[in-house]
């Protein structure tokens, strides 16, 4: 039994109530189908949302113009921040959705599995515990060990091309862009899955590549959730398991700091 088909055993059905953000919804690139609805959230965009504060802190000037000025700027600033807080938590508008290109995914990334079953992402789920109402840290852990389940630990991508390195080997293949689909969740947030297909490559490599990582449009990725195999379609049921990958060059901590960050 192959890489990409074992993986599939690892997307089992999670029954939490969990009030998490996430994304799906009925439109669709303009050569994409309509996405399904589904009944949960994957893991940024499926956890509780921490409250996005802003702290101000303008001096005083004595220029009255200059003073203007800076708060016409700070005003912009802020609002700029509540755009992208409320995108990251999957609350935006159609038109804002732009394709994207491999480009904003490439380097060297690493999964954060290994870590969390290591203990050393345990106070992020103390953080998280801490602020939620209904789960505690033991819950949040379980959750999560179906959500980053993997045997894919390092995701490389360069140009038009993916390798996978695991335990079992190395596999790479080439993929074009194939569109985006527009995901609405349960909590009634949403998400954008940005997909590419397999032009040629190992037999080992899926057919399809779907990435979520909380943008909407052409930018840098500081992580991804990850989906992959053969069937388009299903994969955008996929919302219990989703692999979720740092740059390799974050450490355990480094990686803590930026989850309990956001």
């Amino acid at each position: 039994m192959s890489l990409m088909k074992r993986s599939k055993l690892y997307f089992t059905a999670l029954t939490t109530t969990l009030l998490l953000a996430g994304c799906q919804a009925d439109t669709t690139t303009e050569e994409s189908t309509t996405a399904p609805e589904v009944s949960a959230s994957e893991n940024g965009e499926s956890e509780p949302t921490d409250e996005h504060t802003d702290v101000e802190d303008t001096p005083d000037d004595e220029d009255d113009h200059s003073h203007e000025e800076d708060d016409h700027d700070h005003d912009h600033n802020h609002s700029h921040d509540e755009e992208s807080q409320a995108i990251y938590d999957g609350y935006f508008e159609d038109d804002q959705i732009e394709d994207r290109e491999l480009s904003d995914w490439e380097g060297e990334w690493q999964s954060v599995y290994p870590y969390l079953m290591s203990g050393e992402l345990d106070e992020v789920m103390e953080h998280k515990a801490a602020l939620s109402d209904s789960m505690t840290a033991e819950e949040y852990t379980e959750y999560y060990e179906t959500g980053y389940e993997t045997e894919v630990d390092f995701i490389t991508i360069e140009e038009d091309r993916f390798t996978f390195t695991s335990d079992e080997g190395e596999w790479s293949g080439a993929y074009v862009y194939d569109g985006y689909e527009v995901l609405t969740y349960e909590a009634g947030n949403r998400g954008v899955r940005f997909i590419f297909e397999l032009e040629e490559g190992d037999e080992e490599m899926p057919a399809y590549i779907q990435f979520s990582d909380h943008n909407i449009f052409p930018t840098e990725a500081d992580h991804f959730h990850f989906y992959w195999g053969d069937d388009r379609d299903e994969l955008l049921d996929e919302v219990t398991n989703w692999p979720t990958y740092y740059p390799a060059g974050m450490d355990g901590e480094d990686i803590k700091t930026e989850m309990i960050s956001h």
